[in-house]
């Protein structure tokens, strides 16, 4: 196991080996999924962190969403994303726009600019992971999609 899992488990109630083997394994496609999605991202905007890349992606899946919406998901406090989507709206990459039923709230939503960038990035990642997945043999795809569907089910 790697000294990083190691430490880490060493902060939790006793895990069995084989589950402990299993936190590795995941922590390690976690670093290679988050270098994948800067790679792609920095290919397409450089001055887009991956904090507010965050955002566009809540907002892309919800449509969407109040700055205390936000604040929930991210788990920050409401004046972090109140910033955070200042410099959005400044790279033009979300709009902001009042609440027509209770004009103290301003409803975010994703630019047409906001949307190209998700999809080029997405777009870049997938090639990436396809690129990736053509050192693994073809036989073992279905094991792998399956191992990841399980572990995305779990998280809800």
């Amino acid at each position: 196991m790697h000294e990083q899992a190691t430490e880490v488990l060493s902060d939790l109630p006793a895990v069995p080996r084989a589950q402990a083997e299993v936190v590795d394994a995941v922590l390690a496609a976690n670093r290679l999924f988050v270098a994948v999605a800067s790679r792609a991202l920095a290919g397409i905007r450089q001055d887009v962190t991956m904090p507010q890349f965050r955002v566009l992606v809540l907002l892309g899946q919800a449509g969407q969403m109040t700055v205390a919406q936000l604040a929930a998901d991210l788990e920050v406090v409401p004046s972090t994303v109140t910033r955070m989507c200042d410099r959005l709206l400044a790279k033009r990459l979300i709009t902001r726009r009042i609440d027509r039923q209770d004009r103290r709230r301003a409803v975010l939503a994703l630019s047409a600019a906001g949307e190209q960038l998700l999809a080029e990035s997405t777009r870049r990642r997938a090639a990436e992971i396809t690129r990736l997945l053509a050192a693994i043999p073809a036989d073992e795809h279905a094991r792998v999609a399956e191992a990841l569907r399980t572990l995305v089910a779990a998280g809800g």
